[in-house]
């Protein structure tokens, strides 16, 4: 039987977190680590994991329709951007394919997310503290650049790490302003997620998940709705009040865990 509260929870953890800075694959893991859930299965995967798809797709239309416009005869002639987002996700893709089963099993424990949480959490404040002092660029990211922002994003395919939180530092990391640098991380989001959906409806067996598509749909639904609020609100907030919260949260986070994990 399906629980209704754990497809919800869920499907809400995994729109709200895939955009923020502060890792939906750990926000996953730890209620099945902490509450002993089980496992939801690929389709529920593939249904979360595509409404957050398509709301970045939905927010950012206007660029993506440019995008596409720019390989067709008589688009645009700046493909700038658009290979920008591809050697950036490379790296990741490349990195994905070779180390999956090593991510899927000895990186999803809880003692790799506290370090990861922490970790990432302090380089996201440096990062935060750097732009504060005056951001250079403004404008779309070189390719070297993108390259660069690319290898750092195969740390996000440790739990806690952050997809968004990686991508988003090393771009500060490398002078750029804080919306520019959200900006590329999210519309690098599209080529992440819809290559690891793609990958799981070509990995997933027929009778293999027990969700029925009612219940998938609702997830979806309920993941694309948060995911856009979510990339609405943090594109609002990030000039206005910084990185700085989300920081916090990555400590306060860790030390709980940390604390919960040394006694017992």
């Amino acid at each position: 039987m399906t629980d209704w509260v754990q497809v919800v929870l869920l499907a809400l953890i995994q729109g709200v977190t895939e955009f923020l800075p502060v890792s939906s694959s750990a926000h996953l893991i730890l209620p099945a680590q902490i509450w002993g859930w089980v496992d939801q299965g690929l389709l529920f995967d593939v249904a979360v994991h595509a409404g957050t798809l398509c709301a970045v797709l939905w927010y950012f239309r206007d660029t993506m329709i440019s995008l596409a416009r720019s390989i067709l005869p008589g688009g645009p002639k700046d493909q700038s951007e658009l290979w920008a987002l591809v050697v950036a996700t490379v790296p990741v893709v490349l990195a994905g394919l070779l180390f999956k089963d090593v991510i899927a099993v000895d990186a999803r424990a809880v003692n790799v997310i506290i370090v990861t949480t922490l970790l990432f959490g302090v380089l996201l404040g440096v990062a935060d503290r750097l732009s504060r002092r005056g951001a250079r660029h403004i404008g779309a990211v070189s390719f070297r650049d993108a390259l660069l922002i690319g290898l750092a994003q195969v740390f996000a395919l440790i739990p806690g790490a952050s997809r968004s939180g990686v991508t988003i530092t090393a771009a500060l990391f490398l002078g750029y302003h804080p919306a520019a640098a959200t900006r590329f991380s999210f519309l690098l989001s599209v080529p992440v997620i819809g290559t690891a959906v793609v990958l799981m409806l070509f990995t997933m067996g027929s009778g293999q998940s027990s969700l029925s598509g009612g219940v998938a749909l609702s997830a979806f639904g309920i993941s694309a709705i948060f995911a856009y609020a979510t990339i609405k609100a943090f594109m609002y907030w990030v000039e206005r009040i910084g990185l700085m919260p989300f920081v916090l949260y990555r400590l306060a986070l860790g030390l709980v865990l940390w604390v919960w994990i040394i006694q017992g």
